[in-house]
């Protein structure tokens, strides 16, 4: 009986790492569920800072709206990746997680305050801390390391070509029905519904096989001890430069302050996205060949680059370099990052290596987001701007510094 249950494991591992295009099924699998979500999720978010400026909000309320929700949420990413790898399992956070994003999204149409809106995003936000961690551990376990860039560049593809298509059907239905954020938010639900079949149907568990598994959620120290000290230099670095990278909300309203027409703002961020789906598979493949740290550094210089222009100018047609500047560092880093810890993590460890590395993100954003908010509404909107180029270009050179052997 135990032959045959092995039989039928080994069955199932070989089937998730059977490749469609050079990349596992489960690549595949979690790069179509992050495609249909985030068009649903981008379909909202390109048009938010528009519709709270339409009930009231201040520019620091907008950035504090995302930095609450964004942080209290990041707590569950590493609460998750870390329960995923006690238990071995990373698929039901996934369903969870997802699950429950699309079903909060419709209930943005029924938003009259910005509080209803930082409650409904806080929901939101909780779906997205525990899917987040077990979906990149999942993903990388799922792959070998000499494919992690190109693994990873693909999941960054699909996720921004939702966040192309999300903004471009907003831009779309604005046209049409001026003003009508309400159907923007109905709609997004069916891509977000889409998104859930896709895990639960084409996305399979990896099935590790561990000398001391733990089939346990206990907290235990020793999970974080066994991660190395290259990586806690990298928390460090993403640490810093999360300091000055505050709500895209905020450069959204920078846009929407142009001579631009408000029903096209969607279109401005949609840029940003395509030019980072267009680069996302390059960048993956380039950082198996010549390093990640590398390419990481490269686009903390580049977002440094981007950042002081959109403090200097205020223009419509110089955002749009700017944009696409944005997408090659989103491209770059994103890409860059997610494989980084891939290499330096062990399997029993990634899901508390990118848990951890989520909750950075996510806790450091509340700081960002009020610092960038309260200089906008209180000093002039480049200031903040100016302050996240100055973090950028520290951590481009703490990259320099703490990777400078690799």
């Amino acid at each position: 009986m135990k032959k045959k249950d092995k039989a039928k494991k080994e069955k199932t591992k070989t089937s998730f790492q059977k490749k469609k295009l050079g990349l596992a099924r489960n690549v595949i699998g979690a790069g179509f569920t992050s495609f249909f979500t985030d068009t649903a999720t981008k379909m909202i978010y390109a048009v938010m800072p528009m519709f709270l400026l339409s009930i009231g909000a201040s520019a620091t309320a907008i950035a504090l709206i995302e930095g609450i929700a964004e942080s209290t949420a990041a707590i569950l990413k590493a609460i998750s990746g870390y329960i995923s790898d006690r238990i071995g399992k990373s698929k039901p956070f996934m369903i969870i997680g997802y699950g429950l994003a699309s079903l909060v999204l419709p209930l943005y149409a029924l938003a009259t305050l910005p509080i209803h809106v930082l409650l409904i995003r806080f929901t939101e936000r909780v779906g997205k801390g525990i899917r987040s961690a077990p979906r990149d551990s999942l993903i990388s376990n799922s792959i070998k390391r000499k494919v992690a860039g190109k693994s990873f560049g693909f999941q960054k593809a699909m996720d921004d070509s939702g966040a192309v298509l999300g903004p471009l059907l907003a831009c779309l239905i604005l046209y049409l029905m001026p003003g009508n954020y309400h159907l923007v938010f109905l709609l997004a639900v069916i891509p977000a519904i889409c998104g859930v079949a896709c895990v639960v149907f084409f996305v399979r568990e990896v099935h590790l096989k561990r000398e001391h598994q733990q089939q346990d959620a206990k907290f235990k120290c020793s999970q974080f001890k066994q991660l190395p000290k290259k990586y806690f230099q990298f928390l460090l670095v993403i640490f810093i430069f999360s300091l000055g990278n505050s709500s895209d909300a905020l450069l959204l309203l920078k846009a929407a302050t142009t001579d631009i027409n408000p029903i096209f703002v969607p279109f401005i961020f949609m840029l940003f996205s395509t030019t980072s789906v267009l680069c996302a598979m390059p960048v993956g493949k380039l950082s198996d060949k010549i390093g990640r740290p590398k390419l990481m550094a490269l686009g903390f210089l580049i977002y440094s680059l981007s950042y002081l222009g959109f403090g200097h100018y205020d223009n419509f047609l110089a955002f749009i370099p700017l944009f696409i500047m944005y997408g090659i560092y989103s491209a770059l880093a994103d890409v860059s990052q997610k494989s980084l810890i891939s290499d330096i993590t062990t399997p029993e460890t990634k899901g508390t290596g990118y848990g951890l590395y989520h909750a950075t993100l996510g806790l450091t954003l509340l700081p960002a987001s009020f610092i960038g908010g309260y200089l906008y509404d209180h000093v002039n909107n480049q200031v903040p701007f100016y302050f996240g180029s100055v973090t950028a270009f520290i951590a481009c050179i703490l990259m320099f510094y703490f990777f400078r052997k690799d």
